[in-house]
């Protein structure tokens, strides 16, 4: 039986999986997103267009590949109604192609309108919630509360819709009043509904490992970053969702042994956006000037990423977490016109020198011991090989590889699909 491959984030998220999806996807013959929701923001750009999908997979522009949305996605009808027009204009057919497990939860209006007024009681407290409605969906599938794509063809689903909408409405009134327009959210989610209904529905547990069985290549998709993970992230200020390698497995309904190639991407710099602790930041005109180079600006909510340096005891975490048998590098051209490059390579917290993360990330003051590389001011736009890489940019790299144990088989050099070396 084939293996199913995995490619995920190593930090923060906005790690530009989307192009690495986009340019492996041609070697599969599936592409399945095993969690998270609109949220993410996976931004690809090729024949001179960009595109920036929110739940539908990478692989959707690869012809004849299928592209499946996992049960461990959450859905807003709304926003993958919008997605899919946006898909119709640029013609990609894609009605065929685009399966929705029975399983992945539905994002209610009411969800987003808690989410908006949880964050604003919160004040200073803020956790940095993109306001989508992600962590109230998943609070109600933990609950047992949740509704899912398979009720839409309950017959009693309108009364199922009811009776979780009365619960929020409820709860809303322990919060300050927040504005919210229920009667025209709910209007375009009745509405959306009627799109989500065209696309094929299947049990996705059985539909993968048959595929596997098959023979069938199939390629796991993940959002955000494993930072970000609910269990191993920089708690409180993650996501709801299992990030990591872990949550192919119950976000697809396949078993461990059916894990393969463990492909994980880190840009060559550091950045997050929201709240919550960030070891290397660097909130200063090297922060700036990385957030400028890299256009660094989130694709789901706009807001300016915080920028750092890239962080070697943190990826060694997030590489242990995950079982990454590869490394890609992406960005590496953001760094083209620094004349020196740091390197966080330990830690100091407790009074000892560790490479390992501490507990509460978010309440332990560290230190942080960097070193200092060269840059290599030149641009990599023609570079199509790792040997033609100016040496500096390859020294850099070799010793990434010697600190972290994984070695980089992909250089993206830039954001267009063409401009990647694979080693």
């Amino acid at each position: 039986m084939k293996k199913i491959d995995v490619i995920l984030g190593l930090q923060w998220g906005d790690e530009g999986k989307g192009k690495i999806v986009d340019y492996l996807a041609a070697d599969y013959d599936i592409v399945a997103r095993f969690q998270g929701g609109p949220n993410a923001g996976h931004t690809l750009k090729f024949g001179g267009n960009k595109y920036v999908l929110h739940t539908v997979p990478s692989g959707i522009f690869r012809e004849n590949l299928i592209n499946l949305i996992g049960n461990g996605v959450v859905l807003d009808p709304v926003v993958f109604q919008r997605e899919l027009r946006s898909l119709e204009q640029s013609n990609v057919q894609f009605h065929s192609r685009l399966l929705v497990s029975r399983k992945a939860h539905l994002i209610l209006p009411t969800h987003r309108w808690l989410d908006a007024a949880s964050e604003a009681h919160k004040g200073k407290a803020k956790i940095g919630s993109t306001l989508k409605g992600i962590g109230p969906t998943y609070m109600d599938k933990t609950g047992r509360n949740g509704l899912r794509v398979g009720d839409i063809a309950a017959p009693n689903f309108q009364a199922q819709y009811n009776a979780l909408k009365n619960k929020h409405l409820e709860l809303l009134k322990i919060y300050p009043a927040i504005d919210f327009d229920l009667e025209t959210a709910e209007q375009a989610w009745f509405e959306s509904l009627d799109t989500l209904r065209a696309l094929p529905f299947v049990d996705g547990e059985y539909y993968l490992n048959d595929a596997l069985a098959a023979g069938k290549k199939i390629l796991a998709e993940g959002a955000q970053g494993s930072m970000l993970d609910i269990d191993f992230g920089t708690y409180p200020f993650v996501t709801s969702s299992n990030t990591i390698t872990a949550g192919v497995c119950t976000g697809l309904g396949v078993a461990p042994q059916r894990i393969g190639r463990v492909i994980g991407i880190t840009k060559a710099y550091c950045t997050r956006v929201g709240g919550g602790p960030f070891p290397t930041e660097q909130d200063n005109e090297t922060g700036e000037q990385l957030r400028q180079l890299g256009m660094e600006f989130g694709s789901t909510t706009g807001r300016p990423r915080r920028c750092g340096w890239i962080d070697l005891p943190q990826l060694r975490y997030t590489i242990l977490l995950n079982g990454v048998t590869e490394l890609c590098m992406t960005k590496i051209d953001v760094l083209n016109t620094f004349s020196e490059l740091q390197v966080a390579t330990m830690y100091r917290y407790d009074g000892v020198e560790t490479s390992n993360m501490p507990f509460d990330l978010c309440n332990t003051p560290m230190e942080i011991r960097y070193e200092t590389y060269p840059g290599w001011a030149t641009e990599l736009d023609d570079v199509k090989t790792f040997d033609a890489l100016p040496a500096p940019a390859r020294n850099f790299i070799s010793d990434l590889e010697k600190y972290l144990g994984v070695p980089f088989t992909m250089i993206s050099t830039g954001p267009e699909r063409e401009k990647l070396i694979v080693r």
